[in-house]
């Protein structure tokens, strides 16, 4: 009786595992079947912020004026014309982000330094020791809390007399950033593994330069993207290579920027002419800033075809700025991992006439791809498509295009327009993500080491300004200690960082 007990029990064991394999080879060829993993030990985990959404004290202890802060001052631009003059105060209350850090477990926090705040003048390049103390307050107490500190040099917030003095147009600012970056890997380079010299060029340059939507308002949307664009690269190539020659063998660091990008798919995958049409779309978008950086030291040739025959020269010529044979060499290779912002996804077809009409002649123009969305995919409360197999998408396209550098996920996350502490749905959107995450290392061998929530906390979301909440803890705005409250994404997540993933519940019994 007792053997026969034993060989039943044998039998339910390795029906399970075979079901068990079953469910895994399924979920190998789905992409909406969860996939249960677990990645390994030295994988990071983290949440972002950056210095303008979150710090406030606009105008304390020597920082200057940068463009955002004329631009939300300025009204019109911002929802109720708020500004980013206080937001979450974390210039006075980085110990309790610090609090929040501990309490969730992260592996690593990604922030910013504001340019403004360490050299308020870049014309003459005096640095301000008082954000420098402030920064290096911060990160050692963020680095003793045992977190690692991943600090990005420029979000957005440029300062404003360089903005007054031709900004990115002004080739002198490749100078004028290199002291920047000088003072920040001196200063704070015994304390910081990962460094990021840009956070999302592409929204600086296009939405900042050619549709005006963000800071500083400015719209040529046909030349001062590419021209602006192209001074951001070799600024990101300078500070690569001043690290790399002068701080790397003391300090052991990671350089990198960070790129957004959709995952960009054809429409029908069947058609030809819709497969084109995605890589154009990518190589317009991540591939702008990553082939000259993770390729070649150039533009892609489709990017250059397409903008030289939207030109409508006569000579031939193009408006996108051409690098010489010497800034080839000097830009080629400048990186260490890979940042990459990812939310969305998007479907591509070639643009025909009507849509090329509706879209301002430039950039958008320029490639030639019309985009769209399933209108079956989910939508979250603030209406963002949520589309996880995108995460796999990309990751899987900065394998095969970027000879699987190693990726750290910067920012992925979720808004919602109430900031609700029960916030199912945020939990629900970064399980799936994480999920196709998993698939990508586990199952297509993406070579992804760390992985980023936007954000910590609710702050000061651009032109939504403190109506668009994306935190993994509410921010009380009407509090004039910005008190900081768990939602429940920040307790699921700390569970999630603990298992490194999602543990098989068969396996673990």
């Amino acid at each position: 009786m007792l053997h026969f007990k034993r060989l039943v029990l044998l039998s339910i064991v390795v029906l399970s595992a075979l079901l068990c394999f079953v469910t895994t080879t399924d979920q190998r060829n789905s992409t909406n079947a969860f996939y249960y993993g677990v990645l390994p030990e030295n994988f990071t985990w983290g949440a972002s912020t950056a210095a303008y959404q979150i710090e406030g004290a606009w105008n304390e202890d020597g920082k200057s004026e940068n463009i955002w802060d004329r631009f939300c001052h300025e009204g019109g631009h911002i929802v109720m014309n708020l500004t980013g003059d206080v937001t979450c105060d974390s210039y006075h209350k980085w110990r309790d982000d610090i609090t929040t850090m501990n309490e969730i477990g992260l592996k690593h926090y990604r922030f910013s330094l504001s340019w403004s705040r360490i050299v308020p003048d870049p014309t003459t390049g005096v640095v301000n020791e008082a954000g420098v103390n402030f920064y290096l307050n911060f990160i050692t107490a963020v680095k003793q809390a045992g977190i690692e500190p991943m600090v990005t040099l420029f979000h957005w917030d440029l300062p404003q007399i360089l903005e007054d003095n031709g900004s990115w147009g002004n080739e002198t600012i490749i100078k004028q950033y290199q002291h920047y970056a000088d003072v920040a890997f001196s200063r704070f380079g015994h304390l910081v593994k990962y460094w990021l010299t840009f956070n999302e060029p592409w929204v600086t340059t296009w939405m900042g330069y050619g549709t005006g939507q963000y800071a500083p308002g400015t719209k040529q949307p046909a030349t001062l993207p590419y021209l602006y664009a192209h001074t951001i690269i070799k600024c990101h190539a300078t500070a690569w290579r001043l690290y790399d020659t002068t701080y790397r063998a003391r300090f052991n660091g990671m350089v990198s920027i960070t790129l957004n990008t959709n995952f960009y798919a054809p429409k029908n995958s069947s058609k030809p002419e819709d497969v084109e049409a995605a890589e154009r779309a990518a190589q317009f978008m991540v591939g702008w800033f990553a082939h000259p950086i993770y390729v070649d030291g150039d533009y892609s040739q489709v990017m250059k075809d397409y903008v030289r025959r939207n030109t409508n020269s006569t000579d031939g010529s193009s408006r996108l700025p051409t690098f010489t044979d010497t800034d080839k060499l000097f830009i080629k290779g400048t990186f260490d991992y890979f940042g990459l912002n990812h939310y969305t996804t998007s479907l591509c077809e070639p643009s025909d006439a009507a849509h090329q009409a509706s879209v301002p002649k430039g950039y958008l123009g320029d490639m030639e791809v019309k985009l769209t969305v399933d209108p079956t995919w989910p939508k979250s409360p603030s209406g963002s498509y949520i589309v996880p197999w995108g995460m796999r998408g990309i990751l899987n396209f900065i394998r095969t295009h970027y000879n699987n550098t190693p990726v750290i996920v910067t920012e992925n996350g979720l808004s919602d327009p109430n900031g609700t502490l029960n916030d199912q749905f945020r939990i629900q959107y970064l399980r799936s993500y994480i999920d196709e995450l998993i698939k990508a290392v586990l199952i297509d061998k993406c070579n992804v080491i760390g992985y980023t929530v936007w954000t910590l906390m609710d702050n000061f979301e651009w032109t939504s300004a403190i109506t668009k909440k994306m935190g993994l803890y509410y921010v009380d705005f009407d509090d004039p200690q910005r008190r900081r409250v768990a939602k429940q994404s920040a307790m699921w997540y700390k569970r999630v960082i603990a298992d490194r993933g999602f543990p098989d519940p068969v396996l673990i019994g």
